[in-house]
């Protein structure tokens, strides 16, 4: 690459150019200053809010210096794309029927990772085409990244008091992606902050797990104990959890911002296996087999079949009492794991 050749200014512009070819529905520009949010984490880290996501300590200060964790990078590309699709069931009507799962909306269709990085390889082989070799990394909500912070410096949006990125033309409901340069590109300038007075989130959150505007104790979060805890869920937030059985959408699903939210036309969001309204008692009966067959290339298969039927056990727990409830349950009491026989007996309890 020749930099005393290449005008920067247009190369960003047919970067964006390019960026809406392959899908994507906004990016926008960035330094690698993230010296405020690297205050915020280290007391979030400080206060143990993290819990057993032992991995978010693990980089020291790399997650907060980008030119630490890639040498070499000045600028972060950040990158969003909508995933509500238009072809699933309405969340509201799921979450009230407690005969039926629950599964977060981002986990529909294909995994986000492999979607967003094959893309951000494209973008990345176009740059490469315009300018000759330089340098650069893909990121996709898979290494010490603070993906939010860099999209809010770069102009994508603001982070909500959910600590959710919302974006004032679309909300929230959109994946990020990033890709670290070294290319001396224009930055873009970060937007206001329009949440306001408005509390919502925080109100509507069914284990109280935003603590305060823009802090979230992850201990407390049923996205937190539905895919990330590998142990035991406490019993406390069983009850709330509902028939959620991955991840939680409420602090979105009530965001005033999200009566703008824009649907994604890509087919690998599209609804696979009926997932965006299952009966429980239908996915409970999956047999690991059946488990990985469904959910192969579905970023819910990385919880693993255990998790899997120890989250469905606590939304049979909360479901309707029947004898069909019960019947399923009971023949998971003696289940090989320890950790599944601990959630049906529990389960098992609330109908009794």
């Amino acid at each position: 690459m020749n930099s005393s050749t290449t005008d920067f200014s247009k190369l960003a512009q047919d970067i964006r150019a390019w960026s809406k070819e392959l899908g994507f529905d906004e990016i926008g520009i960035t330094n690698t200053d993230l010296s405020e949010h690297e205050t915020h984490l280290m007391n979030w880290l400080a206060a143990g809010y993290h819990g057993e996501m032992h991995y978010m300590d693990q980089h020291g200060t790399k997650r907060s210096r980008p030119e630490t964790l890639i040498p070499g990078t000045i600028r972060i590309i950040s990158t969003r794309i909508n995933y509500q699709t238009p072809d699933a069931a309405n969340e509201e009507d799921v979450l009230s029927n407690n005969e039926q799962a629950y599964i977060s909306r981002y986990a529909l269709g294909r995994d986000y990772h492999k979607v967003i990085r094959k893309r951000l390889q494209k973008l990345a082989d176009k740059i490469a085409k315009e300018v000759g070799p330089f340098g650069y990394r893909a990121f996709v909500d898979s290494a010490p990244v603070l993906e939010k912070a860099l999209a809010e410096k770069a102009g994508l949006g603001w982070i909500g008091k959910h600590t959710n990125l919302i974006n004032r033309e679309c909300g929230s409901w959109f994946f990020l992606g990033e890709l670290y340069t070294d290319l001396p590109l224009p930055i873009d300038t970060p937007v206001e902050n329009h949440c306001g007075t408005c509390s919502k989130c925080i109100e509507v959150c069914p284990t109280q797990a935003i603590i305060a505007p823009y802090k979230l104790d992850a201990r407390r979060c049923i996205s937190y104990h539905t895919i990330e805890l590998r142990e035991s869920i406490p019993i406390e937030f069983r009850k709330a959890m509902g028939n959620r059985i991955y991840g939680c959408d409420d602090c979105q699903l009530y965001c005033p911002w999200n009566r703008f939210e824009q649907k994604s036309e890509l087919a690998d969001f599209a609804v696979r296996n009926n997932l965006d309204a299952p009966e429980l008692i239908n996915l409970f009966n999956w047999s690991e087999k059946e488990f990985l067959m469904n959910t192969e290339g579905s970023a819910i298969r990385r919880i693993g079949y255990e998790c899997w039927l120890r989250n469905i056990a606590v939304a049979l727990g909360n479901a309707p009492s029947n004898s069909k409830v019960i019947s399923a349950l009971q023949k998971r009491q003696y289940h090989s794991s320890e950790l599944v026989r601990e959630h049906v007996a529990w389960a098992l309890e609330q109908h009794q």
